[in-house]
C-alpha cells in the first residue's frame, strides 16, 4: 500500500512560514553551496501531492511563479475556493483524511503531503501520515505558521535516517508500530 509522507521544511523553532506567511528564509547557512540531492531521490518515489491553498499560493507566486514544478505528478489542492481543476492540479474541498484514505487504496507510488499546517494537522489527528521527512532550517523565526499543533494522542516515531548539509538537518521518522 502507498505510504503518506510529510516532506517539509521547518525553522528550528517549528514554523513552516514566517509571520507574513513567507518562506524566503528556507535556505542553508551558506548561499554559495549547492542544495542537497535528497529531494531529487524523494520525488522519484511519489506520484501524488497533497497541499493546502496557502502552500499552492506560495509555490505559484513565490517559489516557482509561472512554472508548475510538479509536472508529471497529480496534485490535489485542498481548498474551499471554487477553482477549475486541470489534469495536473485538482482543486478539492474534500476532507484531507478521506482524500488520503481513498488515494492510498489506488495503485501507484507514494503520496507527498507538501503542506500546509491545516492539512498536516488534520492528517496527524487521523494518524494518516506514515513517514515524517523534516528538514530543520538553521533559522529561529520566533513566530509564524506552526507545523505542529496539539494532539489528543501520543504519536510514537522511529528515527530511520539523518542527513546534515549546509546547516540543514534532515530527520526521517516512521510511525512506530505497536506490538500487541
Amino acid at each position: 500500500m502507498k505510504k503518506v509522507i510529510l516532506f517539509i521544511a521547518a525553522s528550528l523553532d517549528g514554523y513552516i512560514a514566517d509571520r507574513r506567511g513567507g518562506v524566503g528564509w528556507l535556505k542553508g547557512q551558506d548561499d554559495d553551496l549547492e542544495p542537497s540531492k535528497s529531494y531529487d531521490s524523494f520525488i522519484k518515489g511519489v506520484d501524488t501531492i497533497i497541499m493546502g491553498w496557502n502552500t499552492y499560493r506560495q509555490v505559484t507566486e513565490e517559489l516557482a511563479p509561472g512554472n508548475w514544478p510538479y509536472a508529471g505528478l497529480t496534485s490535489y489542492v485542498v481548498t474551499h475556493r471554487n477553482r477549475p481543476s486541470t489534469e495536473a492540479v485538482k482543486f478539492t474541498s474534500e476532507n484531507p483524511g478521506l482524500l488520503v484514505t481513498h488515494l492510498k487504496q489506488q495503485s501507484g507510488k507514494d503520496i507527498w503531503v507538501c503542506g500546509g499546517s491545516s492539512v498536516v494537522q488534520q492528517l496527524m489527528r487521523e494518524q494518516l501520515i506514515d513517514v515524517f521527512h523534516i528538514s530543520i532550517i538553521p533559522t529561529i523565526l520566533g513566530g509564524g505558521v506552526r507545523l505542529w499543533d496539539t494532539l489528543e494522542h501520543e504519536l510514537e516515531l522511529q528515527l530511520v535516517e539523518t542527513q546534515n548539509y549546509n546547516g540543514i538537518t534532515e530527520l526521517i521518522y516512521e510511525r512506530r508500530q505497536r506490538s500487541c
